[in-house]
């Protein structure tokens, strides 16, 4: 079924957890399952996600719900991981070696290809069965081993000064880690910024409010 092209991000990015959620429904033996059960489950309202869902054609029927193992696998189409996507990582410190250590690539329509570090003492080495190698090398590699992404997980000024040199290496889709902004000095990419530090603040203020709110309750 052919993806509106009005869809949301917002409906894109819980599509993975849609995905997960009926992952772990399909571990328990269910079979099927309403739209109100997975409301109740996933903590959002029955038409939210009967909204979502319609914006891909809906597969549930009248009666019936939805059978979890035939929406997980439309979901997994929808979200390509069958796709394997060529991809390398730039930046193979703590933050670079935890995502390659310990993410599964394969299972999420990625293929980790190549990893690249400017640090002498890592270049030569391996990680993950791969020999990290140093950026210099970068050009050569894509030529090689024509690449779809790059994982970047380096500091800002390093990825603002690589960018062109992956933009002509044909790289057009990033999952930036770097905060460097991809979007005002090039059209036409695809982007995935990660702000940690974004997150934490949030989460700060989240907090912040919650113990507002208790502290609020006690004073009562």
């Amino acid at each position: 079924m052919a993806v509106k092209p009005t869809v949301s991000i917002s409906v894109i990015r819980r599509l993975p957890r849609y995905y997960r959620f009926l992952g772990d429904l399909a571990k328990a033996g269910i079979n099927r399952i309403s739209s109100r059960e997975l409301s109740e489950r996933m903590g959002l309202t029955a038409s939210q996600i009967r909204q979502d869902l319609n914006c891909f054609g809906g597969f549930g029927q009248q009666g019936y719900g939805y059978n979890v193992s035939s929406l997980r696998e439309e979901i997994a189409r929808i979200l390509g991981l069958d796709n394997q996507l060529n991809t390398i990582l730039i930046g193979v410190g703590n933050l670079g070696r935890a995502i390659v250590s310990h993410l599964d690539f394969g299972q999420r329509g990625f293929n980790l290809t190549a990893v690249f570090d400017n640090n002498p003492e890592l270049c030569g080495t391996t990680i993950a069965g791969m020999t990290i190698m140093d950026p210099s090398m970068l050009e050569e590699y894509c030529s090689a081993h024509p690449t779809q992404v790059a994982i970047l997980t380096i500091p800002r000024t390093a990825a603002e000064a690589l960018s062109e040199r992956l933009i002509q290496c044909g790289i057009r889709c990033f999952w930036n880690f770097s905060h460097y902004d991809f979007n005002l000095d090039y059209e036409n990419v695809v982007v995935e910024n990660v702000h940690l530090t974004d997150s934490l603040m949030t989460l700060g203020y989240r907090v912040n409010e919650y113990l507002r709110t208790q502290q609020t309750k006690t004073e009562e």
